[in-house]
């Protein structure tokens, strides 16, 4: 397969096992989108679709997903953005421009788990205005 410059898109909900080169698979139910590579090398690239790794816009008619697309760890080592529905190149990358894109993904990465796991907890004042809250209630009842 030839170097794309398009590539459409098909919502799913489980990614296929056979994959056809020009197609990016999206399922919004695993949060993921997978296509073949687009310099037509066909290995498999998935993207997990989440805050901290990619994001998926859909123009209806096209799909762009952001950042870029970079298969650093390919033979091909291709770079590339998804923009509604065309595949724009970009240039190659030194291996120390790699390792800082690589350190900002993994940033990115721990900030964001960090972020999940503080809307997890409950919030120290939520928890001292309910108990000020059930201390006036009770405050009430006695009066009553």
């Amino acid at each position: 397969m030839a170097r794309l410059n398009r590539i459409q898109h098909e919502y799913v909900d489980f990614i296929p096992a056979r994959l056809e080169g020009g197609r990016l698979y999206i399922s919004m139910k695993y949060r993921t989108a997978t296509h073949l590579c687009c310099c037509g090398c066909g290995m498999e690239v998935v993207t997990p679709l989440n805050p901290a790794k990619w994001h998926l816009s859909d123009h209806g008619a096209t799909v762009s997903l952001h950042p870029s697309i970079g298969n650093w760890s390919f033979p091909c080592r291709s770079h590339y953005w998804i923009t509604s529905g065309k595949v724009l190149w970009a240039s190659a990358m030194s291996e120390g421009q790699i390792r800082r894109v690589r350190a900002g993904d993994h940033r990115a990465v721990e900030v964001e788990a960090q972020r999940e796991s503080r809307v997890d907890q409950p919030r120290e004042e939520t928890t001292q205005s309910a108990s000020w809250v059930t201390r006036f209630i009770e405050w009430l009842r006695r009066l009553l």
